[in-house]
């Protein structure tokens, strides 16, 4: 199964931010749609990705002063992005591989999407639950 495929069922919605936000601006945007991390565009394309983390690697180095930057300058940068042909699995092993939890979906230079560590762990659950039914079902009908 494909990025693709996880996006057709949750959609290719893609909340983002400017590089010049304030970082107080984009910590309101993830408490209010309740999300962990948003890409950051500059000219069209990711230049980054703005998480939770970046928000406390902030607040620790600077304190409260963090919230008055721009996202550009605490963002993690350049993002670590994939390919909506890319398989669940290898998508999986690049977040864990990583330490990230959040991939952009990056189609002809355009952000298509965003997929979370949740968004696959769900899917693979889903797929191992129907195969394990279709077992069940093929074992009680022999």
């Amino acid at each position: 199964m494909t990025i693709a495929a996880i996006l057709g069922g949750k959609g290719h919605d893609v909340v983002s931010v400017d590089g010049t936000s304030k970082v107080s601006e984009a910590v309101t945007l993830l408490a209010s749609r309740r999300i962990g991390a948003v890409p950051v565009i500059v000219d069209g394309s990711v230049a980054g990705i703005f998480s939770e983390r970046d928000v406390i690697y902030g607040l620790e180095r600077e304190g409260a002063s963090a919230l008055d930057r721009s996202v550009g300058e605490l963002m993690t940068a350049p993002a670590i992005t994939v390919d909506p042909e890319e398989s669940v699995l290898a998508a999986l092993a690049l977040m864990t591989r990583r330490r990230i939890r959040h991939l952009p979906v990056i189609e002809k230079g355009r952000c298509i999407g965003l997929v979370s560590i949740g968004d696959l762990v769900k899917y693979r659950i889903e797929r191992i639950e129907s195969e394990a039914d279709a077992m069940r079902a093929y074992i009680q009908a022999v």
